[in-house]
């Protein structure tokens, strides 16, 4: 069967090749030809489509392609991966995967979603004069959440798990050492623009303007210092159970990034993350979890070291937790006008449009759970709520203290960082509605409850069987 469909298969290629040949500049044949083998391995092979999504969403998140509708390369890989998913369910080659019902987390999340359909309906009705697509917007965001359900399809196994997270991390190390050179050598967080234009990032004149405006903070694939300090809250903690349990090379990965990470944070100056990172830091020592102790001493260390060599990290460390920061006005802000915009849109606002509405009075908020109001009204907020209680249930921790090992490090890690990431939420609104770092967050969230389930097999809902009575004939007692 493989022989008879090579012959075809190699025509067909060679066919496109030559009218892309044609038709395109030669870069462009090149990398379309590329592009087309790396679908048709995805397709062949789902996890690698997986793991390719989890290292350009960490290194380029942003970068864009246009196959007659704009996306992020990011978002187009991951649908080609559940696109390659269904294939290989059509043919049988997958395996099956625990039934919904096992899968409290997963279970609720699927209800959050058939319920945004509401609010989708009601923000292309009273959402006017906005000429981005509400359906598009809408699609996207359903995309980031399913990739929840993709690590019950492909991370089966313990070490495809292992190969998710490296993937993770090495995305992240290059995303690191890249805007982290940039920023050291020209100071300015606008240096990074031109390398932004090459990743082909969309409204890169409204970038670059907010990069300039921003200058003293650190420019990243993440645009916004404050998106890459929540990036850095999720990944962090992962990186760092994952390096002090490993050996070799992938312990010089976790440990690289996560000093990286710190490095990053600071000169991002995103205060929501710093604070988010610390308090779970303190929760993980109060667990008793190695070596975190002497992390917080070692990141306070660091940190006055940093503040001393960089003199514009003192101005912006010394008015960043102040009531008279610009940040801090505009979020007291936010929070004073939101029941009016709550008022003004009770069922959301839908997915047309990101808050504040074009052509109101109200702004936006800075809040995860708040956020959710916003755009989806009071009853999709409290359905967020239940998907993240029940995958605390799922995931929390026994008491007593809690010992760092290999088997447990993904875990634990991953738990840390869904616990910094909404923690953050208290400052930022990342984590609810923006693009890739949504599917980010649920990819870990996946990741995260298919290492419970491993861990801790007695918290799986058990199966309510019924016990039937083989039927006697007529006459005859049992």
């Amino acid at each position: 069967m493989r022989d008879s469909l090579g012959a075809p298969v190699a025509i067909l290629f060679g066919l496109l090749f030559g009218v892309m040949a044609l038709a395109l500049s030669p870069v462009k044949a090149l990398l379309g030809v590329v592009g087309l083998a790396a679908a048709v391995t995805i397709l062949r092979f789902p996890l690698w489509g997986l793991l390719l999504f989890a290292m350009l969403a960490t290194f380029m998140p942003y970068s864009t392609l246009n196959l007659g509708i704009r996306s992020t390369v990011s978002e187009a890989i991951l649908a080609l991966t559940w696109g390659a998913v269904l294939w290989q369910t059509f043919l049988s080659r997958l395996p099956a995967a625990p039934s919904l019902w096992r899968r409290p987390t997963d279970q609720m999340l699927l209800w959050l979603m058939l319920f945004s359909v509401f609010p989708f309906i009601v923000g292309q009705v009273i959402v006017v004069d906005v000429e981005t697509s509400g359906m598009a917007n809408w699609l996207r965001w359903l995309l980031s959440l399913s990739a929840v359900f993709l690590c019950a399809k492909l991370l089966v196994e313990p070490k495809q798990r292992e190969s998710l997270v490296v993937a993770l991390l090495l995305g992240t190390l290059a995303m690191l050492v890249m805007s982290i050179a940039v920023f050291v050598r020209t100071r300015s967080g606008a240096g990074i623009a031109p390398i932004l234009a090459l990743l082909n990032y969309g409204n890169f004149d409204m970038l670059k303007f907010g990069l300039e405006a921003m200058s003293s903070r650190m420019g990243s694939p993440w645009m916004h210092p404050n998106a890459i300090g929540g990036i850095m809250a999720l990944l962090l903690p992962l990186a760092f159970c994952f390096g002090m349990t490993e050996r070799g090379w992938k312990r010089a990965l976790g440990l690289g990034v996560a000093c990286l990470g710190a490095a990053a944070l600071l000169l991002a100056s995103s205060r929501g993350a710093m604070v988010s990172l610390a308090l779970v830091l303190m929760w993980m020592a109060t667990r008793r979890v190695p070596y975190t102790g002497r992390l917080l001493m070692i990141g306070a260390a660091l940190t006055v070291a940093l503040v001393l060599a960089y003199p514009p990290l003192q101005e912006r460390l010394a008015t960043i937790f102040s009531s008279d920061n610009a940040s801090t006005e505009i979020r007291f802000d936010e929070y004073r006008m939101f029941p009016q915009a709550v008022a003004a849109y009770p069922f959301g606002i839908g997915f047309k449009v990101d808050p504040p509405v074009p052509g109101t009075p109200f702004l936006g908020i800075s809040n995860l759970w708040l956020n959710f109001i916003y755009k989806t009204g009071i009853v999709g907020m409290l359905l967020f709520v239940a998907v993240t209680v029940r995958w605390w249930r799922e995931a929390r921790p026994e008491r007593g203290p809690i010992r760092l090992t290999k088997d447990n490090a993904l875990w634990l890690g991953s738990t840390a960082g869904i616990l910094a990431a909404l923690v953050s939420g208290l400052f930022d609104h990342y984590f609810s509605f923006a693009v890739v770092m949504v599917a980010l967050f649920w990819l870990m969230v996946g990741l995260n409850v298919l290492e419970a389930r491993r861990l801790f097999p007695t918290r799986a809902p058990q199966v309510k069987r019924v016990a039937y009575r083989k039927q006697q004939p007529d006459g005859v007692r049992p």
